[in-house]
């Protein structure tokens, strides 16, 4: 089967891989019917996050159960499925807590030996592990780009919020608007966030967040703090979410979130940096970071978007073949796109 794989920094193709075989009583195989490019991928795609050459990758997928182990009851051979973008066991103590996050056994597909060596789904075939929770069937009448963001990008913008505690009523800054600050902010307005701030430098990305209810901010045209405190009476917003995951925006949340208010930093982080640690301790605030817990969102996330509170559609700004893997993610990487989704 064909599959797009990882070869050197900068480089993916698509080449002949092995066909996946069930391995476990709970095991599935899926045709994936659409794959996404997620901006973790191209931590892949630069040689930051290490995967083996020849490794498929890819970690979003919809698609059709194909085959299935004896225990899988999440769904039968012929119904279509969304996956979320790593497995867990639902027995270690994390995830009895709930974090399935934190699973001691998890696996993340498409991110090599290191992180649980499960190959990825940009590809046309996937073997899914711990199926039962790995999987969900996709709501009647939902499309496969849209059902494709609940098991990642979807997931991970409503987990920056509900993480934070946001309720009804409190305020938001949202820093940096790729796909899962955009999903923030969606997700922000459907808490019943009463001002969500969105801030980026991409005129484009700000467009998209004002249509989602959101004031937007140039983060070097417009003064971002200034413009936050002018809005809430110099206090600050409730949350600030860092979605970009550097230090930079992550010391700007810091300056912009209330006294005893909350930082969420949803970014992936990576190495040392300076964060002003001294005022976030001054201003009492709580630092919430670290993986989204999607495997314990989705079924909500599933159901806001089948409501109508949550709708992802607008950011897929490109649709390609898998066969143009590679072109893909040489337009992602040029920022010229803001989701794109593949298509065996």
């Amino acid at each position: 089967m064909r599959a797009v794989t990882f070869q050197s920094p900068g480089e993916v193709a698509v080449r002949d891989v092995p066909e996946p075989e069930l391995r476990s009583p709970d095991d599935a195989i899926v045709r994936v019917d659409a794959s996404g490019i997620c901006g973790s991928d191209l931590h892949i795609y630069h040689g930051r996050v290490p995967v083996e050459q020849g490794f498929t990758i890819g970690h979003e997928f919809v698609g059709t159960v194909l085959a299935a182990g004896p225990e899988f009851e999440r769904a039968t051979v012929g119904e279509r499925v969304l996956g979320c973008f790593h497995t867990a066991c639902a027995t270690c103590v994390a995830c009895v807590r709930g974090d399935y996050h934190r699973c001691l056994h998890g696996r993340t597909f498409g991110h090599g030996s290191k992180l649980g060596d499960l190959q990825g789904a940009q590809a046309e075939r996937l073997l899914v592990p711990r199926a039962n929770l790995t999987l969900r069937r996709v709501p009647e009448g939902m499309s496969d780009e849209v059902a494709l963001f609940a098991g990642d990008v979807l997931g991970t913008g409503y987990h920056a919020v509900a993480h934070a505690g946001l309720r009804s009523g409190d305020t938001a800054a949202i820093l940096g608007l790729g796909p899962v600050g955009l999903c923030a902010v969606q997700a922000a307005r459907a808490a019943g966030a009463t001002q969500v701030f969105a801030i980026d430098t991409v005129s484009d990305r700000l467009d998209m967040a004002r249509q989602f209810g959101a004031v937007a901010i140039h983060l070097t045209d417009e003064d971002p703090k200034r413009a936050v405190r002018a809005a809430t009476g110099g206090l600050g917003v409730d949350v600030a979410v860092d979605a970009v995951g550097d230090p930079g925006p992550l010391a700007l949340a810091i300056s912009l979130a209330r006294d005893a208010g909350t930082v969420s930093g949803i970014g992936a982080y990576a190495g040392r940096g300076e964060v002003p640690l001294g005022l976030a301790w001054l201003k009492g605030l709580t630092l919430r970071t670290g993986l989204a817990n999607v495997i314990a969102h989705v079924d909500r996330v599933l159901g806001m978007v089948s409501a109508g509170l949550l709708d992802p559609a607008p950011l897929v700004t490109h649709h390609m073949p898998l066969d143009d893997a590679a072109a893909a993610y040489a337009l992602y990487d040029r920022r010229e796109a803001l989701k794109i989704v593949l298509t065996p």
